[in-house]
């Protein structure tokens, strides 16, 4: 019997912009908590220098919060 997350998984790329962590870094996009099967492939996205990221495949915006 396959195991269920103990929070839903979200669809990929649904939000033009998400809030990460530094305990969620590597970036990437889609990040691990979205679904996968409607999706573009996975990039890591360097958000530490700047605090902030662009996906250069679907344009969601990244922001550190800390």
């Amino acid at each position: 019997m396959p195991a269920t997350p103990a929070t839903p998984l979200q669809p990929a790329n649904a939000e033009k912009t998400y809030t990460v962590h530094r305990a969620d870094l590597p970036l990437s996009c889609p990040t691990p908590d979205m679904t996968l099967w409607n999706s573009h492939p996975r990039v890591y996205l360097p958000i530490e220098a700047e605090g902030e990221a662009r996906c250069p495949y679907c344009g969601a915006h990244f922001v550190l919060a800390d």
